[in-house]
């Protein structure tokens, strides 16, 4: 569903929209300082990191004001809940200010939306002073079913309302964000991630309704954007 892009949105810098992300089980060190150094360079949002390397970031980005993410129950959200909310509390001790958290989705898919809530308002528990994305992986859901679970987010605690994992077998599309921002109605926020590679379609994403991007190519988006509007933006 293609969604025009006002022109004040296409000039737009997406930087502080993004979420500078690197989870694929090969990361390194040296990989992830690099990511932070991109993201304090490009002025990022935050960045999305494994969850081992949490105290690692927590060094590299002290005295910016690059938030400091990672991921829960990630990708496949069906780890038990008391694993769930071990793992959230550990990394919120260890100075993760972001979860980006995965549903189990088959309470969801069978209509148990009491689970569902319950789980998102325990993780939301475990890490306070935390902000909670929760990834509901659309590419799996019906229209209906998404809204329920933005709602039941909205009711949960949570702080964002996340599209996808970028491991399924579906990414960002503008109809979810679209449905979904529609649906959070501004209580809470639109992340959407997986796919997102260039500055056309995150700036699609941003017109639709997305509060927050995810991506693994932020840095691409941005040298975009500084290749096309920087000179004359500012």
């Amino acid at each position: 569903m293609p969604t025009t892009v006002p022109e004040e949105i296409a000039r737009l810098n997406p930087a502080a929209f993004i979420d500078h992300t690197l989870l694929k089980p090969d990361a390194t060190r040296d990989q992830i300082k690099q990511l932070c150094e991109e993201a304090v360079e490009a002025g990022f949002a935050s960045v999305c990191i494994p969850p081992a390397f949490v105290p690692l970031v927590h060094d590299c980005l002290y005295g910016s004001e690059v938030k400091v993410g990672s991921v829960v129950g990630f990708p496949c959200g069906y780890h038990g809940l008391r694993q769930k909310v071990q793992e959230a509390a550990e990394l919120a001790a260890a100075g993760a200010q972001e979860l980006d958290m995965v549903i189990w989705l088959a309470p969801l898919l069978e209509g148990r939306f009491a689970e569902v809530e319950e789980e998102i308002a325990q993780i939301v528990l475990a890490a306070p002073g935390t902000e909670v994305k929760v990834i509901i992986e659309c590419c799996y859901l019906t229209a209906e079913q998404k809204k329920k679970a933005t709602e039941l987010v909205i009711q949960a605690g949570g702080a964002y309302v996340k599209t996808s994992t970028g491991f399924g077998p579906g990414g960002a599309a503008q109809e979810d964000v679209v449905l979904l921002a529609r649906a959070a109605a501004g209580q809470i926020g639109v992340k959407a991630a997986g796919g997102i590679r260039d500055l056309e379609f995150c700036h699609a994403l941003l017109a639709a309704g997305a509060t927050r991007i995810g991506s693994s190519a932020g840095l691409k988006i941005v040298q975009q954007w500084q290749s096309r509007y920087g000179a004359v933006s500012g």
